[in-house]
């Protein structure tokens, strides 16, 4: 683990560790049941029975979960969940499995209940690995069979599905983004972002080849994201430490926040492991009026959660001995950081 240059804030986050009895591959935020309670959703494994599970939870005061009380509901899948995505502003989530089904959930005071399901034979050969939902219900869908799929669940259906590409096993994806109504973004092998607009249907819009990496364009994207107000700038977390973001509108270099960079200019490194999430952070106020990308949060598999901005020192949130292996950022109060620690337990940030 390699960590240079790591700011701290003035006044200390709040860190409360809260051990489960699973393995946790997913949290998500979701908007609470009741206005002085705070609600989330964890995809669990419990590796000894080979049993995997949605989970929500809820406590009343943030600023002192000392336990978890039993969930609140329980949703047993087909199979492991892959990836697990949400609504900025509904109790709606849409989950992935390594089987390569789709599920879309409501996670309301009555529990989760099951809303649509896709397992259509040929929709996913392999893993889905990574999932997006959108505010019309419309969830892409990406793995390493190199297919993208997009299931409209909003039209009351949920039983079929429209193949946007079919890479025939010759590319794979393992994140993708929904940046408006009618784009997306994917990742995959060799630091490589595709731009996908379903108004142009054949291939990618737009694509940015990761050659620029010192010979490390053998690396993965594993985590991408997209401002809502600034859709033109893609951020992107993977292998080696790396994140970066890639300007539409400058296409020809990335934007190097951590990890390698393609000039003298010394970059700030703040992991040397693989990084599994990045979210943009809209509680971090930008110090620096000329930057072109918002600050950014990321978790990695060394165990650093932790605040980046394009040409400032990091800030460190949280260091642990194990990986931490995702991460999310209340939309409704986003002081609130919750991540999944690799030692079977969650941690909840609170910020000053």
């Amino acid at each position: 683990m390699a960590i240079t240059g790591i700011a701290s804030t003035t006044t200390p986050s709040q860190i409360h560790k809260l051990p489960l009895a699973a393995h946790i591959d997913a949290v998500k935020w979701l908007p609470p049941l009741s206005p002085l309670s705070k609600l989330f959703a964890l995809a669990l494994f419990d590796t000894d029975a080979s049993a995997p599970s949605l989970q929500t939870f809820s406590f009343s005061d943030p600023s002192s979960p000392s336990s978890l009380s039993p969930p609140h509901s329980i949703w047993t899948p087909p199979s492991r969940i892959s990836s697990l995505a949400s609504f900025r502003q509904s109790p709606i989530l849409a989950a992935s499995t390594l089987s390569g089904s789709i599920h879309m959930l409501s996670a309301g005071p009555a529990g989760l209940e099951l809303l649509h399901a896709v397992d259509d034979k040929g929709f996913h050969e392999g893993p889905i690995l990574g999932i997006d939902v959108a505010e019309s219900a419309a969830v892409v869908s990406v793995g390493e069979d190199g297919r993208v799929n997009l299931v409209n669940f909003g039209g009351g259906g949920g039983e079929g599905f429209r193949r946007v590409f079919d890479g025939e096993g010759l590319v794979g994806f393992n994140a993708v983004k929904w940046a408006s109504p009618s784009e997306f973004v994917t990742g995959g092998y060799g630091f490589g972002l595709q731009w996908w607009d379903l108004r142009r249907p054949g291939g990618p819009a737009s694509q940015f080849k990761g050659n620029w990496s010192q010979g490390k364009s053998s690396g993965l994207v594993h985590s991408i994201d997209v401002h809502p107000s600034r859709k033109h700038t893609c951020l992107a977390g993977g292998s080696s430490g790396t994140i970066f973001a890639w300007d539409l509108r400058w296409q020809q270099q990335p934007i190097v926040l951590s990890g390698v960079g393609t000039g003298e200019a010394a970059i700030p490194l703040l992991s040397e492991s693989e990084v599994w999430e990045v979210q943009y952070d809209c509680y971090a106020k930008s110090s620096n009026s000329s930057a072109r990308v918002l600050p950014a949060m990321f978790c990695s598999e060394d165990g650093i959660l932790a605040m980046v901005e394009q040409g400032e020192e990091p800030i460190e949130l949280l260091a642990e001995p194990c990986a931490i292996n995702s991460f999310d950022i209340d939309q409704q109060n986003p002081s609130d950081v919750i991540c999944s620690l690799e030692w079977e337990s969650i941690a909840i940030v609170i910020r000053p």
